[in-house]
């Protein structure tokens, strides 16, 4: 099959932005989870708990995720993660607004990694007011596809993490919490709640944290050092699985130009989990 068919292969979704999912994951965060008015401006990256996947469970595959085809390419491998994203934001969203998503997929590329192929789709989303043309956010989210790897094989090389950051923030990732995202954004992939499914069938020590959860959570960060700053452009790169059971770190370290703050991830190891830059306004 030749997955380059799906190059441009374009779908769009409409929703409102209700305040019930915003105080949800306030509560989740462990803040107050008061539901907002009407157009109290939705935190950046919290569009995330709107646009959802709403697949018929006849529609799940074996590792809780849709089957493979639909929008995305049907990419034959197995194990799906949350790559990268790059961010644009135009002008704010606010609870209360009715909103289109319109998804493109941009990119195909294929690879040979030490795990062994590699596919990475990258798609563009774009969200505006519904009846308005302007822009209000950009987002490109990149996806890997790989196999599982060979038994035995050594996994690539750890990073350090970054020293001495000037915000630093520990959180400590328990099943709940991460079970609570997932409902929050009806995500079914068993990495995040099956703990039978994430050791036995995908190898790794522990349930997965969700890359989503990890960058939203460095943006949480910027949002409560710098709460006046307005957030013109954001971007993450996902570098290594942060597992529950240990806690993490958030980090954060203005850069000395006034517009950018370097923000990173590290787990309990010491190791460079997510790198990211945010861009103020």
């Amino acid at each position: 099959m030749d997955l380059n068919e799906w190059l441009g292969r374009r779908e769009e979704t409409i929703d409102i932005l209700t305040p019930t999912p915003y105080a949800a994951l306030s509560a989740t965060l462990d803040r107050p989870a008061d539901r907002p008015t009407n157009g109290t401006p939705l935190p950046a990256l919290w569009h995330w708990l709107y646009f959802l996947p709403l697949h018929r469970q006849s529609e799940i595959g074996p590792d809780g995720h849709a089957k493979r085809g639909g929008f995305l390419p049907p990419v034959p491998l197995p194990r799906r993660m949350w790559a990268a994203s790059q961010f644009e934001f135009h002008q704010p969203l606010r609870v209360g607004d009715t909103v289109s998503r319109l998804s493109t997929i941009d990119d195909i590329t294929e690879k040979n990694g030490r795990s062994g192929r590699l596919v990475f789709v990258k798609v563009r989303h774009e969200l505006r007011r519904v009846g308005e043309s302007e822009l209000a956010l950009r987002e490109f989210h990149e996806i890997v596809y790989r196999d599982l790897g060979a038994p035995g094989m050594a996994p690539p090389a750890p990073r350090p993490t970054y020293p001495d950051p000037i915000w630093r923030t520990r959180w400590q990732p328990d099943d709940v919490l991460l079970f609570r995202y997932s409902a929050l954004t009806f995500n079914g992939h068993r990495i995040h709640y099956d703990r039978r499914y994430v050791t036995e069938v995908e190898g790794y020590p522990g349930l997965v944290v969700h890359g989503p959860l990890l960058a939203t959570l460095l943006v949480d960060l910027l949002r409560h050092r710098c709460p006046d700053a307005e957030l013109t452009h954001f971007e993450f790169r996902a570098l290594r699985p942060t597992f529950d059971g240990q806690p993490f770190f958030v980090n954060g370290t203005p850069q000395s130009d006034g517009k950018r703050v370097h923000l990173w991830a590290e787990d309990h190891q010491g190791w460079l989990t997510m790198d990211a830059t945010a861009t103020l306004g």
